[in-house]
This record gives C-alpha cells, sequence and structure tokens, in this order.
C-alpha cells in the first residue's frame, strides 16, 4: 500500500508552517511550464488538507499534528453530528505481517437505498483504487436488524502502513465521516535488512557536529554479519564506485485542480537508460491522458483531466533505482450563481425558496437563522435538488416560520427573509342550534376561510376534551363530537379562531328517546364468529318507557321463537342468537327500537369467518431442467379473513404423495419450485392460509415434465428407392425426454463428400421423409435428427451408402384388424373403410363384389399409392356382401377379402297370441318377425293397454323367449297386449298387437300364490368372460371388455401397471348389465403395459389381467412407435375403426 506522507521516528510534532514564499516553491522546483496549469507541492496545499499539514524536512514530508485542543473540539462536533454511523471503526495496533479489520456500521431503518461509502488514508488518498493483495474492502446487509456493516481489511501490514485513515459515509444530503489510528510495531525476532543508505545518515541535525557522518547503524549490523563469518563491506568503496541514475529526482508532492494537467520531470545521469512510469504499483502506457516527452536528460510525464480517481502514489523507475511522489487533486469550490430572495407568503401557504449553484447535485446547507435546518420524516421541511438548483419546501406556513433562511456551500452562500401573515378571515358555514337525542352524537361543524385553530367554550368556560368529547380540526373545517349525548351536554357553545376578534356561537338541546348502547363492539359495530360456533349477541338498550325491540335483515325480519336464527328481549337488553353459525349468515343486521319519545336504529354486521375456499389449479408458465414457475390466483372466498398466505406442495404425477415445498407462508401469487428430476412429470397445488386455519388443497396442476433433449432417432432404413428419389424411415428416440419432440431435420452427402445437405427446410413431424432430385445411380449417405426446445439430438446415421436406382418389390396387402372379421353398419351410415397395401413400382388394383364388379355409381373407389379406400355415404343393405381385392406388380398378385353387413330395424312379430287368462295373470305367445333387419333378433318388448284409457305401459324389456306370462293385473279391468321385436340397431318401428282382449273376472275360483322360501342371491364377485390380451393401433379408440356377476352388485375399479386410473380424461369406464368395457382415448405406445379390472362386494374381490400392445402403421406394417400416417391417410380414418 502506499504511503501519502513521511514521518522521522524521532520527530517531534511542530506547529503548521506559515505559507512558503514564491521563492521557496522555486528552489523546489516545481515551477511548471508557461503552458502548463500550475501544480504546487504540498506545501502549498491549501488550508482544507486537514487538521493535520505536510511539512519540508531534508527532502522528508511529514505530518504535523495540529493542537489538542483543536483536535478534541472537532473530534466533539463530530460525534454530535454523527447521524448515520451507529458504530465507527476504531484505532487499532498491529505488528508487522499480521493483520487487522476495521469496521464500521450504519442504520438502513429511514434510508430508502445503499449508503455510499469511502476509506481514505491521510486526507486524500482513495483506498478504493489500492483494493487487492494487501487491501480487501468488504460490505454486508443483515435484513432483520436492518443494519449495514462495511469492513476495511488490512493482509499482511507493512510499516509504511501506518497513518492516520477516515471513513466517510454519504446517503442524498446527510454526511457523516470518522478518523482512526493504525500503527505498525517490528515483530519481534526478526532482523532487519541492511540499507546501505542509511548508513550515511548525517548526525547532530540542526547541532554543532551537523554534517559528519554516522556510521554507527551500520557497524552494529556488521557486527551481526562478522558472527556469520561473511565478509566485511567497504564503505568507502562503495562510495567510490557509486554512481547515481537519476541527477534529478520527482518532487515528493504535487497538487492540481480537478480538470487540470500536471507535469512530472525527473533528469537522468546517463540519457541512454530507459524510464517506467507507474501508478500505484500499476505500469502507465501513453495515451490521450497520459503523454511521455524526452528533451534531452529529462524524463516527462503529462496527466491531463485530473479527476479524483488521479489522487495517488507515482514514480519512476530507471536500472534498479526510482524516485516517488504523490499526486493530491483538490476539487474547486462550489459557488451561488443564483441568489434567494426576499418572500411574503400567508399563513398555511406552501413556501419555496430556491437557489442555484455551480455544480450538479453538490452539497449544500440550508440554515434558519444560523441553525442548521436537518430534514427529516417528521420535519415539515423538505428540500429538493434539480440538478444545480436547489429549493427548500415550507407545507402549511405558520406565524413561527417568518425568519432569515439561508443557504452555504464551501465557495459562497445566500439569505433571504420569509414573512409569514394572516389572512382575512371569512365565515364560510356557521354553527347551527341541535336538538338531539339522549346517546346520539353531537357534532357541532363550522367552516372558516383559513386553516387556523380555534378554542371551544360551552356556557362561557373552555370545552375539555375527553374520551367522549373530542374536538376536531380538520384545514377550515372545525368539529366538536359529543359521542352519547348526556342531558348535562345542553347549553350555549362558542368557537373562537384564534387571532381574530370573531365568535361563532350554537345551542345544544338534548332530549331521551331510546338508546342502543354499542359499547360492547368495535369501532364499526363489527362480530365475528367462526363458522358452526354459537353466537349470542347481547345489545344493551335504554328508554322510558322500555322500547320494543325489532331485529331484521334486509327486508326479513327476525322474530322470537325456536328457529335457528331467533332473538330474545329482557327490559334492559336485546338478543340475537344464531345457533351453528353459516357462512350465509354473515351480513348486516339491523335493530329498531320504538317508545313514545321516539324511535332508535342501529345496524350490527356479523362477520361469519371459515376456513378459505381452495384457490384455482395453479398454472406451471415457465419450466426449466429441474425447476419451474408457478402462478395461481387467490381464492374466491378468503373465508371472511384476509388471507395470510399460501403453502404449495408437490408430487411426481404417479406417485400420490405430497411434499411441502415451504414452510414459511408465501405472501406472493408465484413461486418457484426447484430441485426436481428431469423427465419426471410433477404436480403442483395450493393452500391458502387464513387466522382460522388452512384452505383444503386446490386442483392439481396440469402434469408439467423439466425440459431434456432426447436421444437420437432410432432405427434409420430405406423405405424405397426409385431413380431420383430416396425414401427414408425410422423411429422415435427412445428417450425423448421432457422437452417433447417438435420435429426431426435429415440430411445427405453424396460419397466421397463431407458436405451435409439439409433434406427438408421444415420440421417434419413424420418418422418417414423422400428425399427427391437425386442423380440416378448416385451414392449416398443419409442422417437424421430429432429436434425439440431444448435443441437437436446427436444424429442416427445409415450404416452405409444408399445406390439410388429402383428395385422391384412385390404386392402385400395389410388388411385392418377390425376388418378381418365381418364389418356392421347401420342403414343410412356412412362407410370408410381404408386398406394399405405396398409393391413397387405403383400396383394395379381391382375391386369385385360377390365375384361381380362393382358399380361405382353406388359405391366410391379411391386408390393411391399405398392403401385404397372404399366409401359410401348413406348404406343401404343391398350394399352387404363379400369384397374382394386384387394387388398386381408385375406378375406378382396379392388378394384379400372383406365381409361388409349392413343392419336396419327388424319387423315386428308375425302374431301375438293370448294363451290363457287366470287369475291375475295373462300368457302370451308370438312367433319371430318375417324381417330380422339382416340382424340376430336380441329381444322384445311387452306392453300393455286398459281397454277404458288405451294408454300403454311397458311391461317386460329385453325378453328373449316367445312366450311370457303377465302378472299383477286388475281385476275386473279388461287389458290388450302388443309385442315389439328388436336387434342391436333397435326396437321395431311397429308392433304387434292382440286380436282380442283378456278380461280378468271378478269371481271364480281365487288364485292362492304358493309359498316358496327366500332364495340366498349373494354371490361373491366372478368373471365369466375375462380380458384377452389386445393389440391397438396409435392414435386410434382401443377398448377391453369383460363381464362380471355378482351379488351385491360389485364395485369396479380399473388399474394400469397396478396403479388405480382416477380421473385421467384418456380413458372411460363403461358398466352395463354386468359387461364392463375401458376405452382408451387415441392410445400411443406409452399406452401399452398390463392393464387389471378389479371386482369387490361384501363376500370377495376378484381381478383379472391382460396386457394391452400398442403399435404404430408405417406404410401398412404394425411396429411399436410414435404414429406416422401417409398422406391423407390420417384424415380419412375413423377413430371408431380401430
Amino acid at each position: 500500500m502506499p504511503e501519502p506522507t513521511k514521518k522521522e521516528e524521532n520527530e517531534v510534532p511542530a506547529p503548521a508552517p506559515p505559507p512558503e514564499e514564491p521563492s521557496k516553491e522555486k528552489e523546489a522546483g516545481t515551477t511548471p511550464a508557461k503552458d502548463e496549469e500550475e501544480v504546487s507541492p504540498p506545501s502549498a496545499l491549501p488550508p482544507g488538507l486537514g487538521s493535520r499539514a505536510l511539512e519540508r524536512k531534508d527532502s522528508d514530508w511529514t505530518l504535523v499534528e495540529t493542537p489538542p485542543g483543536e483536535e478534541q473540539a472537532k473530534q466533539n462536533a463530530n460525534s454530535q453530528l454523527s447521524i448515520l454511523f451507529i458504530e465507527k471503526p476504531q484505532g487499532g495496533t498491529v505488528k508487522v505481517g499480521e493483520d487487522i479489520t476495521f469496521i464500521a456500521k450504519v442504520k438502513a431503518e429511514d434510508l430508502l437505498r445503499k449508503p455510499t461509502i469511502k476509506w481514505f488514508k491521510g486526507k486524500w488518498m482513495d483506498l478504493a483504487s489500492k483494493a487487492g493483495k494487501h487491501l480487501q474492502l468488504k460490505e454486508t446487509f443483515e435484513r432483520h436488524s436492518r443494519v449495514y456493516t462495511f469492513e476495511m481489511q488490512i493482509i499482511k501490514a507493512k510499516d509504511n502502513f501506518a497513518g492516520n485513515y477516515r471513513c466517510e459515509v454519504t446517503y442524498k444530503d446527510k454526511f457523516d465521516s470518522c478518523s482512526f489510528d493504525l500503527e505498525v510495531h517490528e515483530s519481534t525476532g526478526t532482523t532487519p535488512n541492511i540499507d546501505i543508505r542509511s548508513a550515511f545518515k548525517r548526525s547532530g541535525e540542526g547541532q554543532e557536529d551537523a554534517g559528519e557522518l554516522d556510521f554507527s547503524g551500520l557497524l552494529k549490523r556488521r557486527e551481526v554479519k562478522q558472527q556469520e563469518e561473511e565478509p566485511q563491506v567497504d564503505v568507502w568503496e562503495l562510495l567510490k564506485n557509486a554512481k547515481p541514475t537519476f541527477a534529478k529526482i520527482l518532487d515528493p508532492a504535487y497538487q492540481v485542480d480537478k480538470g487540470g494537467r500536471v507535469r512530472f520531470v525527473v533528469e537522468l545521469a546517463d540519457p541512454k537508460l530507459e524510464v517506467k512510469w507507474y501508478k500505484n504499483g500499476q505500469e502507465i502506457r501513453p495515451s490521450t491522458k497520459y503523454i511521455f516527452e524526452h528533451k534531452g536528460c529529462q524524463r516527462i510525464l503529462f496527466i491531463n483531466n485530473c479527476q479524483m480517481t488521479d489522487d495517488s502514489e507515482y514514480y519512476v523507475t530507471a536500472g534498479d533505482e526510482k524516485c516517488s511522489t504523490e499526486l493530491f487533486v483538490r476539487e474547486p469550490p462550489i459557488m451561488v450563481t443564483k441568489q434567494l430572495e426576499d418572500t411574503t407568503a400567508y399563513c398555511g401557504e406552501r413556501v419555496e425558496l430556491e437557489c442555484e449553484v455551480s455544480e450538479d447535485d453538490a452539497n449544500v446547507k440550508w440554515f434558519k437563522n444560523g441553525e442548521e435546518i436537518i430534514p427529516g420524516p417528521k420535519s415539515r421541511y423538505r428540500i429538493r435538488v434539480e440538478g444545480k438548483k436547489h429549493i427548500l419546501i415550507i407545507e402549511g406556513a405558520t406565524k413561527a416560520d417568518a425568519a432569515e433562511y439561508s443557504v452555504m456551500t464551501t465557495g459562497g452562500q445566500s439569505s433571504a427573509k420569509l414573512s409569514v401573515d394572516l389572512k382575512p378571515l371569512k365565515i364560510l358555514t356557521p354553527l347551527t342550534d341541535q336538538t338531539v337525542n339522549l346517546g346520539k352524537e353531537i357534532c357541532l361543524k363550522c367552516e372558516i376561510s383559513e386553516n387556523i385553530p380555534g378554542k371551544w367554550t360551552k356556557n362561557g368556560l373552555p370545552v375539555q376534551e375527553s374520551d367522549r368529547l373530542k374536538v376536531v380540526h380538520k384545514g377550515r373545517i372545525h368539529k366538536l363530537v359529543i359521542a352519547n349525548a348526556l342531558t348535562e351536554d345542553e347549553g350555549d357553545y362558542v368557537f373562537a379562531p384564534d387571532a381574530y376578534n370573531v365568535t361563532l356561537p350554537a345551542k345544544v338541546h338534548v332530549i331521551d328517546p331510546p338508546k342502543i348502547i354499542l359499547d360492547g363492539l368495535d369501532a364499526d359495530n363489527t362480530v365475528t364468529v367462526i363458522a358452526g360456533n354459537k353466537l349470542r349477541l347481547e345489545i344493551p338498550i335504554s328508554g322510558e318507557p322500555p322500547p320494543k325491540a325489532m331485529w331484521s335483515r334486509g327486508d326479513k325480519a327476525i322474530m322470537e321463537g325456536s328457529g335457528r336464527i331467533r332473538t330474545e328481549s329482557y327490559p334492559d337488553s336485546s338478543t340475537l342468537v344464531i345457533d351453528i353459525a353459516e357462512r350465509d349468515d354473515s351480513g348486516v343486521y339491523h335493530i329498531n327500537l320504538k317508545n313514545e319519545a321516539g324511535e332508535a336504529h342501529a345496524s350490527i354486521k356479523v362477520k361469519v369467518v371459515d376456513f378459505p375456499d381452495p384457490p384455482v389449479a395453479p398454472t406451471v408458465t415457465e419450466v426449466g431442467d429441474d425447476w419451474c414457475i408457478m402462478n395461481w390466483e387467490p381464492p374466491a372466498y378468503d373465508g371472511g379473513s384476509p388471507i395470510l398466505g399460501y403453502f404449495i406442495e408437490r408430487k411426481k404425477k404417479q406417485s400420490s404423495r405430497w411434499m411441502r415445498l415451504n414452510f414459511d407462508l408465501c405472501k406472493e401469487t408465484t413461486f418457484e419450485p426447484k430441485k426436481m428430476i428431469e423427465g419426471v412429470a410433477y404436480e403442483v397445488r395450493i393452500f391458502a392460509v387464513n387466522a382460522i386455519g388452512i384452505s383444503k388443497p386446490s386442483m392439481p396442476s396440469r402434469p408439467f415434465v423439466p425440459l431434456a433433449v432426447t436421444s437420437p432417432p432410432t432405427l434409420l432404413t430405406v423405405d424405397s428407392v426409385t431413380d431420383t428419389t430416396v425414401t427414408m424411415r425410422w423411429r422415435p428416440p427412445d428417450h425423448i425426454g421432457a422437452a417433447g419432440l417438435d420435429g426431426y431435420v435429415l440430411e445427405y452427402c453424396f460419397e466421397g463428400t463431407e458436405d451435409w445437405i439439409v433434406a427438408n427446410k421444415d420440421l417434419i413431424d413424420k418418422t418417414k421423409f423422400t428425399i427427391t432430385g437425386l442423380p440416378t445411380d448416385a451414392k449416398i449417405f443419409v442422417r437424421v435428427k430429432a429436434v425439440n426446445a431444448a435443441g437437436a439430438s446427436e444424429p442416427k446415421y445409415y450404416s452405409q451408402p444408399i445406390l439410388v436406382k429402383e428395385i422391384i418389390e412385390p404386392p402385400k396387402i395389410r388388411i385392418p384388424r377390425h376388418l378381418k372379421q365381418t364389418y356392421i353398419r347401420r342403414v343410412g351410415e356412412a362407410v370408410n373403410l381404408v386398406i394399405p397395401f405396398q409393391g413397387k413400382p405403383r400396383p394395379e388394383l381391382t375391386w369385385k363384389k360377390d365375384g361381380a364388379e362393382i358399380d361405382k355409381n353406388q359405391i366410391n373407389i379411391r386408390n393411391s399409392e399405398t392403401d385404397t379406400i372404399i366409401f359410401i355415404r348413406k348404406a343401404e343393405r343391398s350394399h352387404s356382401g363379400k369384397y374382394d381385392l386384387q394387388v398386381k406388380v408385375d406378375k406378382f398378385v396379392e388378394t384379400a377379402s372383406i365381409d361388409i353387413q349392413i343392419i336396419d330395424r327388424p319387423g315386428p312379430p308375425q302374431i301375438v297370441k293370448i294363451e290363457d287368462v287366470w287369475g291375475e295373470n295373462v300368457a302370451l305367445t308370438w312367433t319371430p318377425p318375417k324381417d330380422d333387419g339382416n340382424a340376430a333378433i336380441t329381444g322384445y318388448t311387452i306392453q300393455k293397454a286398459d281397454k277404458k284409457s288405451m294408454e300403454w305401459f311397458t311391461v317386460i324389456e329385453h325378453y328373449h323367449r316367445t312366450s311370457a306370462t303377465i302378472t299383477e293385473l286388475v281385476i275386473g279391468n279388461e287389458y290388450y297386449f302388443r309385442v315389439f321385436s328388436e336387434n342391436m340397431c333397435g326396437l321395431s318401428e311397429d308392433a304387434t298387437m292382440t286380436k282380442e282382449s283378456a278380461v280378468i273376472a271378478r269371481d271364480g275360483k281365487i288364485y292362492k300364490n304358493p309359498v316358496y322360501e327366500d332364495f340366498d342371491f349373494s354371490e361373491a364377485p366372478m368373471f365369466t368372460q375375462p380380458l384377452v390380451n389386445t393389440y391397438a393401433i396409435a392414435g386410434y379408440n382401443a377398448t377391453l371388455n369383460c363381464s362380471v356377476r355378482g351379488n351385491p352388485k360389485p364395485k369396479i375399479t380399473w388399474m394400469k401397471n397396478k396403479v388405480a386410473i382416477v380421473d385421467d380424461p384418456r380413458y372411460r369406464m363403461f358398466s352395463n348389465q354386468g359387461v364392463c368395457t375401458l376405452e382408451i382415448r387415441k392410445p400411443s405406445p406409452y399406452d401399452g403395459g398390463t392393464y387389471c379390472c378389479k371386482a369387490v362386494n361384501d363376500l370377495g374381490t376378484v381381478e383379472i389381467e391382460c396386457k394391452l400392445e400398442v403399435k404404430v402403421i408405417y406404410q401398412g406394417v404394425n411396429t411399436p412407435g410414435q404414429p406416422v400416417f401417409l398422406e391423407g391417410q390420417q384424415q380419412s380414418l375413423h377413430n371408431k375403426d380401430f
């Protein structure tokens, strides 16, 4: 660390010397050239240098201490003005090579931002630029105590680190500083280095023997060396051979004004030597700021536009020697460019005193009658700074503000007088006489033209404020408010404004109507009760005769009685009772009192507080590799108590275990969970918390997954080759990651080159692409990359070059699985069948129905390179039959057949007869219909009708036999019966009715029903039809079916991989007549796995499993993976076909 000043160890402090004469400055060699700005050494420093001054003594600069009295007075002044420091750095002592730390603390309660702190050595050296190996500056902030801590640490102290230091802290117009000393002592047990030049110190300065050389220091050191048996040093020989490097060295110090120019000059004994200039140990390079000049043996350094950062130690080296100096930069004084002006104002007005100074944001102090004005949060004075303009603002001026105000800077001052007078007073609103009821509020209000205080009197005596009587002064309005008026409050009231000879009288008369006493309630008459508790609100009342109390809420009166909300009346009180308070009971309840003297009314707000509603499901707005950002809205209902914060929980999607992420309430509606596992789906939810408790959890957010780059695509293969094109296909990456998959990029290069060409300009979603425009017989290499939000994956290369030349491929027909069985459709429905095939070159296709050619006017056939489509807009029963497809490529032929069945509703049964009638029973028989609608008859529906009304009622549905017995008919009635036939399309449009009626006779033998013992139908669950292993096509709905029986009816649960399927929109579950169905909407390869159906009732539990494998269409080939469709294929396929 550089040292700004030097001081002899045995030197005694002396008083500061008087300013030196110009001749002395010239002798010191500090007179600059005519074209340079005047630079003075420290002997000509201004008085503002500090409590110490620099003194020249034998080419060494020393610090001269100020008298102790002045220093003590200055320290006392600093301690009185300390408005920022709560702990100041204290002086200390350290040994050479050890560390020491100085600490300063600043309270930040009234500070809006961090204060600025500076550390100085001496008066000028800013230590911020010296930080490095031996000096470190640190700062910390404690949020709980709101204290800034600033530290200066000196590491491995040296002798020249000793001296006086200063710490300054500033914040806007506030300033504070303190000084402290550092003493550095030699460590014990160390031998100082021998300095040959110290042997030539002249002894007895100022004495008779001055000028003689003192070798005692050297001789002592030589005695030590003699003990080590080292050769003796011949001092005279050293003097004889010594050759000085510098003929003229730098002055010990220089001073320049801020923005000025300084000139350093040294003169060399040998002009051939090279010199280097340094600033704080850093070498100075030539620039517009630093200019080097050589004049013979002189070496000159110019520093232009000096700033406060240039205040440092400089030295120059030549060979093995160097000489140093210090530069002090002085700031120019601040001048007042625009003076303050005398101002006159009225009481209550805003006053602004304005001046301008010569520098922006300069430090300016304001005074009132010679006392400094210190603005603060509770002060009426505010200071605004706008560049060079400084404004003192006084809000609501009073007579006490009339004074002489002055402003002071480092280079000048200005003053002005402020006069404050009273305005003419006008009475805008006089007091009015009032008649009030006993217990009501008395409010005497008047308004005058000026904002001045005043005095109230009652019957000539001053009014004393109390808890019941309040005097309010707000601007120009004066109020006297008396709560709960008493008879003794009656009298003559007068308001007299201060400083004016004006009075405002009023008379108050108090009467005694009914009164409602609400002293036990809070200021806004609010009663709070927790939901579920009982509220008993007793309101004291008074009045003579006793008033009648009526409670109401809105337009509905609340009566006495035994209801959940009721009232109870007593001579001196009225009670509102609410049993088991509910949320809807919150509101304003009104109580009305009435007697002969008048009426009284009061409103009481009942607030039922409860746990808050759960928030809406949070939204995840951004996802990273192991973090996300989530937002949510506050709950619609806060339970009647403000929301204090939120708890956040997270879980993996496949897990049921929630983990809380914060134990301190989150005050905001946004949160950032961290430390998640990349590639794992997560869900988050929110709990709202108020003073009552914690709400139920919100719905989980939509699942989200941290982003990840995909693995390379797999199984890159050649799909087809022509003379100019190559079609490649591949499978999706094994690991797609959380970022999903945006598409693929296919690249190729010709054999013998390394230039890869992008085949697709835009990303493709399919796993198949055709490279066009290739020369015949060329060989190419192909690679593919997967791309997502995280970037492109590693490429997947095709293992060998591909020859661009077409080959013949035999035809193959890929009949979809659902078409290998009879394809059934109803009359009027559309038939749209897609049959994929393959073959090269493009094959010839032939369709036949039942061995004959297809009528293209009724059935549309559409063919493409990879599939053929049969399309019937409205199917008819005549379209049923066997359809044959023939695909031919050259001499190769492939055939396939499809059975199509078009079904319709059946006809009615042919004949319905009444076979027998006995008691309350009728036996019916019928014959099946002639037309079964091209589908098997699945059952019959039987209805009956009373002959009197002929209204038909269904008796039996889904009946499979052709005879039935109808029971529980009404004796004495006459009935007709009819029967509908039913197939898989539904009931027949018409029904066949019995020709004769069945009369239930009153007379006859009474039929007695036989007595049967109750049969126990209880049965444990049992699967009558098991699940079977199934293959599904990706992108098309798939169903799993089984049948189960049991009594009581068992509860059905579906599971995938032992995990229950609950509230998942991708699955739909049905159960009808014991048939259980699970529908998987548009499955993907990830939906494959082991599915389980579990049936449970009181008698037992049974499970059954099956495996589901999801395959993908690759030009007719079923393989697992992401689906890729040929052009136009995806739009034409029906979701229900697969």
